[in-house]
């Protein structure tokens, strides 16, 4: 890794955890490990995040059998399948050069891993050349197993700039969701959020708010958003396949006693159900997340 923005840096600083973060930045490499390559091999979902041709940060999902996503070379990975139709990265996903950050992450094991690169149109799909390859721990993830794949009812639901208040209540209920963020120089980021339900918190049907719990020091995603505020938030409803995608500007916030939060306005919706869906299970929550 070259180094931290100054973003991530300032976040570090203000925390006081500058010497760890230094230590722990010493994963994110440019390379696919073979232990790696092997977790993606067996993943049947793949979360992306990048920006849309009008500058919107988005997070979206791909699905498939597993294999669907497999590394090709120390530094490459290559994803069968396109993109849902009608989802707000459908036409990033199809133009190279774009940048994009990907977390694969398995709720079976409690694993995951994030890759971020440069996207190369390929037939059928898409490759990514990694640039930065780390894994995360397994905090605030909840254990799902498979259920059984649902192959029909695709499509998007509703478009909109607010949320309605069946998009209220399932995001009041989640325990989980992923957030696209800028990472500068470095491409675009994904990585994940988990709590218990409730833990996102709804202000107002444009506004929402959540807790920045302790993590790996590292502060990518805060630093993106203090350098960059434009972020995009994917909402999985683990056992029905919906999916709730929202783009916005997001701005970290400090209280007293060292107590962070995000606070996310939001500018477009997009609710749709993905095709070829898992369905999980409901979840065994991770001993991790804090009590509300």
């Amino acid at each position: 890794m070259s180094g931290y923005h100054w973003g991530s840096l300032a976040i570090q600083e203000r925390v006081g955890v500058r010497e760890h973060a230094v230590h722990v930045g010493q994963s994110i490499t440019p390379h696919i490990k073979d232990v790696a390559a092997a977790f993606l091999g067996l993943q049947p979902h793949l979360v992306v995040g990048a920006a849309d041709p009008g500058g919107l940060l988005w997070a979206s999902l791909l699905t498939g059998a597993p294999g669907f996503v497999r590394a090709t070379g120390p530094d490459r990975i290559a994803v069968k399948g396109g993109i849902p139709e009608g989802d707000p990265l459908a036409e990033a996903l199809a133009t190279a050069g774009t940048r994009v950050g990907t977390i694969s992450l398995d709720p079976r094991t409690r694993r995951r891993m994030r890759l971020g690169g440069t996207l190369e149109v390929t037939p059928g799909g898409f490759a990514l050349s990694a640039e930065r390859v780390f894994a995360n721990c397994p905090k605030y993830l909840q254990k799902r197993q498979p259920v059984q794949l649902v192959a029909e009812g695709a499509g998007v639901v509703r478009r909109g700039d607010a949320l309605t208040p069946d998009q209220e209540r399932a995001v009041r209920a989640a325990d989980t969701f992923f957030v696209a963020t800028s990472a500068g120089a470095d491409g675009a980021d994904a990585s994940h959020r988990g709590g218990m339900p409730g833990f996102v918190e709804v202000l107002s049907s444009t506004e929402l708010a959540w807790p920045d719990y302790a993590g790996n020091a590292m502060f990518l995603t805060l630093g993106n958003l203090l350098a960059d505020p434009r972020a995009g938030l994917l909402f999985p409803d683990w056992e029905s396949g919906a999916l709730l995608q929202l783009s916005g500007r997001a701005d970290p916030e400090f209280g007293a006693g060292g107590d962070r939060r995000v606070r996310f306005r939001i500018e477009s919706v997009v609710e749709s159900v993905h095709p070829g869906r898992l369905v999980w299970s409901a979840p065994e929550y991770s001993p991790a997340n804090p009590a509300l």
